[in-house]
Formats: structure tokens, sequence, C-alpha cells
């Protein structure tokens, strides 16, 4: 009996012991990959521009900073309301004295006196002493409030910089979408261009080879084959650096990367223009706001403080009696500072001066931003007109370009003739995809000016 005892008994720590094993394993499997699985976010095979914009403000650094600034201010929003509370604490202490003065304390406090006892030489005591104290301000010249009130001013400034750090961000990406639009339209006209000048190499060997053509004019055209190679070979160094630029702001790494510019709607124009709405006018608002509130902070200090305290002590000794004792105590303290070596007004005189400054500051903006508006909305019409421009530019080049091939089978023009009218179809095409790419740019960037988010009409079902 025993024996099926104890062989009962092992057999359940086993058990136990491996349902232990089993949730430690399923532990640790779930912090090593549980984590990464939600912190992988799907990222496209080819982008549209919102898709991209809204990527960029989930996962840039960037991004993640100004939420943790704004996290940062929370907390001293609660540093800031933590002056409204009383302050309770706790000591706890053991000492032995024969110092007279303490010693006979001590007996008095442990409620031990006796006749018997000489005051001058009462001897050696000790003291178990435990003490419950409470402390509360009553006023302070208004300094807590006004910290109040600057830590809220702040908070208020992150969320609208958090805002303008968004904005710029979706104008990056604006950028860095288009650019590579841009890079990737020249690179099709340089690719043309290669294309034409094969073609009408293999119409000039044939005419030289029929002794048609001088062998001038084939090595001018050989050149120009040899010179379209090398501009396609920029060109398509030009599109791998606008790649990783569209990557760097998405946060992510790597050298793959494509996008819809068929998916890609047009943004809206603002129909007025206005700079007055930037987040970053509200932030230095606020934040001027929160130079007030310092302001009022140090000219409390020409103000007395007030405070309200109380105590409980329990004091208990083991020399004489083994006596006990407890007593408490309570009032108002009020202080006020006479001379301060002229501290306070230094203070004062900072935050003066640093409200004066962070005014100039937001005149400064105004202006610059006043600036910036008006230059975009120049820009974007700018813009405009090139684009239909260069669109006729490509319309008659072509057409030229058709012509002069014709005539250069025919033997009525000169190499050198249709590399010139080759090179002003490429330059053409460069130009207007180019032009496209800049205005859908400058819309981007009014937007940016003005203060508006990126795709913000843009709904999520329409990206999906």
């Amino acid at each position: 009996m025993i024996w099926i005892f104890k062989y009962k008994k092992s057999c359940k720590w086993f058990g136990i012991a491996v349902v232990r094993m089993i949730l430690v394993f399923c532990l640790c499997y779930a912090l090593v990959h549980v984590p990464a699985a939600f912190a992988q976010e799907a990222v496209p095979d080819v982008w549209t521009g919102p898709e991209a914009v809204q990527f960029a403000l989930k996962n840039n650094p960037d991004a993640q900073i100004a939420l943790k600034r704004i996290a940062s201010s929370a907390a001293a929003i609660k540093e800031a309301k933590a002056a409204f509370y009383p302050q309770l604490g706790v000591q706890a202490g053991y000492s032995r004295t024969n110092n007279p003065m303490y010693s006979f304390g001590n007996i008095l406090n442990q409620g031990v006196f006796s006749n018997s006892i000489d005051f001058n030489d009462p001897g050696e005591t000790d003291d178990l002493q435990f003490m419950l104290q409470l402390t509360y301000r009553i006023y302070n010249g208004g300094r807590h409030q006004a910290g109040v009130e600057a830590a809220n001013a702040r908070e208020k400034a992150a969320i609208l910089q958090e805002e303008a750090v968004k904005n710029s961000l979706g104008f990056a990406v604006v950028k860095s979408f288009f650019n590579i639009a841009q890079a990737r339209a020249n690179l099709r006209a340089r690719q043309a261009a290669v294309q034409a000048i094969d073609a009408s190499m293999q119409v000039a060997r044939a005419r030289f080879e029929q002794g048609d053509l001088l062998k001038q004019e084939l090595l001018n055209l050989e050149v120009q084959q040899a010179v379209a190679g090398e501009n396609l070979i920029q060109a398509q160094h030009g599109l791998d650096l606008t790649k990783q630029s569209l990557l760097n702001v998405l946060g992510l790494t790597g050298n793959q990367v494509d996008i819809n510019l068929a998916q890609t709607p047009l943004q809206a124009v603002p129909n007025q223009p206005d700079f007055k709405n930037r987040s970053e006018i509200k932030a230095m608002q606020f934040l001027i706001q929160a130079k007030q509130a310092g302001l009022r902070q140090a000219q409390s200090g020409y103000y007395p403080t007030a405070d309200a305290f109380g105590s409980y002590q329990v004091d208990k000794g083991f020399e004489i009696g083994s006596g006990s004792g407890d007593s408490w105590m309570a009032g108002i303290r009020v202080n006020m500072t006479l001379f301060d070596g002229k501290q306070t007004g230094a203070r004062v005189q900072q935050a003066s001066i640093a409200l004066g400054q962070a005014k100039d500051e937001l005149r400064k903006m105004e202006l610059a931003y006043a600036l910036e508006t008006r230059q975009a909305v120049l820009n974007l019409d700018q813009t405009e007109k090139r684009v239909r421009v260069t669109e006729k530019m490509v319309a008659f080049a072509q057409e030229s370009a058709r012509l002069f091939r014709e005539r250069f089978k025919a033997g009525l023009v000169l190499s050198s003739e249709l590399i010139d009218t080759e090179n002003r179809l490429t330059e053409a095409r460069v130009r207007h995809a180019l032009a496209n790419a800049e205005h859908r740019i400058a819309v981007a960037n009014l937007r940016r000016a003005c203060g508006l988010r990126q795709y913000a009409d843009y709904s999520s079902s329409q990206m999906n």
C-alpha cells in the first residue's frame, strides 16, 4: 500500500511538471513569434499614392517620434497636476542616547516620567518611533495652476506638431512617388530614342552597303547610338535612386518598389489657399500660451506660500519601564521670502524674454508661410501651363521625326538632321514627363502649404 501511494504521488508530480513545461514553452513561443506577427504590416507589391502616404504615416520614424513626444507631454501634465494633491509620508526609526535633552524628551513621549528622574542626568534611553505625516499646499501664488496650464498647452502643441510632421511626411511621399513616375517616363523616352536610332542604323547600314551613304554619315549615327545608350544608363540609374528615396520615406529597406500611377487619383486643389490653418501656426500659438503660463510661474515667486500639515507619532521605549506613547500635531504654515538676491526678478525677466521671442517666432512663421503659399500657387499655375505646352511639343516632335525618318530612308536628309530631330523628340518627351510629375507635386505642395493632408478625401475603401 505504501508503494502504491508513493507511485501515485510520483505520477502526480510528474504530470504537474509536464504541464508546467508545456506552459513555459507556449509562453516563450508567444513572446517570440506573436509580437513579430503583429508588428509586421502587409507591404503592397505595387503602391498607389494614397497607400504609400498611409503606410508612411504609420511606419516612418518621424511619425513614431512625434507620437512619443505627445506621450511625454501627457506625462508632464500628470506631473504638474500632482502638485494639487496632498503629500502623505511615513517615517520609522530607532535611536539610543544619553543626551539629557533627548533622553528627557524620550521619557516624556513614552509616558514613563517619575519624580525620581534627575533632569540633568536622566540616563540612557532608547526610542522606536513611527510617524505619519500629511502636508498640503494651500496657496503658492498660482504657481501650480500655471504649471498645469503650461503642460496642457505644450501637449496641444505636441499634437499639432505631430500633424505638421505628418503633413510634411505626406508631401515627401508624394514627391518621391511622382519623381519615380517622372524617372520612369524619362527611361521610356530614352528607350524609345535607342530603338529609333537602332532602326535608323539599320537603314543607314543598308544605304552604306549600297553606296548611297557616306562613311561619315554612318559614323555620326554610331556616335549618336552610343550617346543614346549612355543616356539610357543614366536614366535607369536615376530611376533606381528615386525608388530608394521612396523606400526611405516609407520606413522600409530593400531595393524593390513599384508604383501604380493609373490607380493614383488626382488630388483636389484648394479653392482658397490660406496658411493660417497650418498646424505649425496653431502649435506656436499654444507654445505662446505655455510661455505666458511660464511667466506667471516666475511671478509667483513674489507671493507667499501657505501649507497645512498634520502628523501622528508613536514612540516605544525598552530601557525605562518599556513605556509607550502617541501624539499628534496639526497646523498651518506661511512662508514669505523677503529677499532672494533678485533671483525671482531674474526668472521673471527670462520668462518675459522667452515669451517675446515666441511671439516674434510666430510673426516670422506667418511671413514665411505667406510667401510659401504664394510661391506654391504660382508654381502650380506655371506647371499647368507647362503641361499644355509640352503636350503640344511632343505631338509636333513626333510628326517631325516621322517625316524625317521617311526622308532619311529616301536619302533626302543628312544623318545630322535626323539626329537633331530624334534629340528634339526625346527632349520633348522628357520635358512633358517632367511637367506632368511637377504638376502633381505642385498640387501636393500647395496642399502642404495650406496645412492639408495628402489624399485626405480619398477613403480607405477606395484604396482597397
